[in-house]
């Protein structure tokens, strides 16, 4: 052999040497496992925090968004427990301050949406469900969320003021409420069902009518000046095991390209929000 073609052969052997390295080292880093951010959010933001994850994912390639949706009174419960978490995103107050009073939060609450109320009646509209106090009749049959669901508790302040706008009977929360024959742990359950026909009636969120909803589901607004603008806070859990990128998922929640999201998937951002 020349020395010409040792030096080819010579040089062959050490990229193909190379080449595989570089490719047991990209298997090695595709197999190695990415660290998790467990995000803690209410069910209602299902939607709008799963684009928010994968957005995320993309800035940051060794971590995995894993995202807990429930109920705001269930994840904070879970939280108390010893559960796991990095965020909390609740679908009201209440259950954050839940929390804070524990001191169990590593940073100050910040609110990132808010959202409205509506009745969805089932597209078919089995009852005849016309205007808002045909709920008051005897024999429909409503769902909503359980008191401690912030769902819930919207729902039964809507009623109230609409009992008391003085276009409604000031028995009209009373008569409504006598009509509940579920109260559900989550607003997807109350969603759900109205979907499958299984009630005349539920009390959602605006931003849970997505477009695929709407095929299934009428819609009744409720007047600006009965309803409530529910208030969506979001916090870093105290030992959180990755605190920094914890920050970092809230700063996008935050920021202008997670705002955007949260608008297109129907909720209220901070930035338009009234107060």
């Amino acid at each position: 052999m020349s020395p010409r073609t040792q030096r080819v052969h010579g040089t062959g052997l050490a990229l193909a040497f190379l080449l595989v390295i570089a490719n047991a080292w990209i298997a090695t880093a595709a197999d190695r496992p990415r660290s998790m951010l467990r995000v803690f959010a209410a069910a209602s933001l299902g939607d709008a925090f799963g684009e928010i994850a994968r957005a995320f994912e993309k800035t940051h390639p060794g971590i995995a968004v894993q995202l807990n949706l429930a109920g705001s009174q269930q994840l904070a419960t879970q939280v108390e427990q010893g559960a796991a978490a990095d965020v909390f995103a609740s679908a009201d107050q209440r259950w954050m301050e839940y929390l804070g009073e524990r001191s169990l939060l590593a940073s100050e609450p910040a609110i990132f949406a808010r959202n409205r109320l509506v009745v969805i009646t089932p597209r078919t509209n089995p009852a005849g469900i016309a205007r808002l106090q045909d709920l008051a009749r005897r024999g429909i049959k409503l769902v909503i969320g359980a008191e401690a669901v912030p769902v819930g508790k919207y729902s039964r302040e809507v009623l109230h003021n609409l009992a008391r706008s003085g276009d409604f009977d000031p028995d009209f929360a009373r008569r409504v409420l006598a009509n509940v024959v579920s109260e559900e742990e989550t607003v997807k359950s109350v969603v759900g069902k109205v979907q499958l026909g299984e009630t005349d009636a539920g009390i959602a969120y605006r931003s849970d009518v997505t477009l695929a909803l709407a095929r299934f589901v009428r819609v009744f607004e409720i007047p600006e000046s009965a309803n409530v603008l529910a208030t969506c806070p979001i916090a870093v859990v105290k030992d959180s095991h990755l605190p920094d990128a914890a920050r970092d998922f809230m700063v996008l929640v935050l920021s202008p390209t997670g705002q955007r999201v949260l608008e297109r998937r129907g909720l209220i951002p901070v930035a338009t929000a009234a107060p």
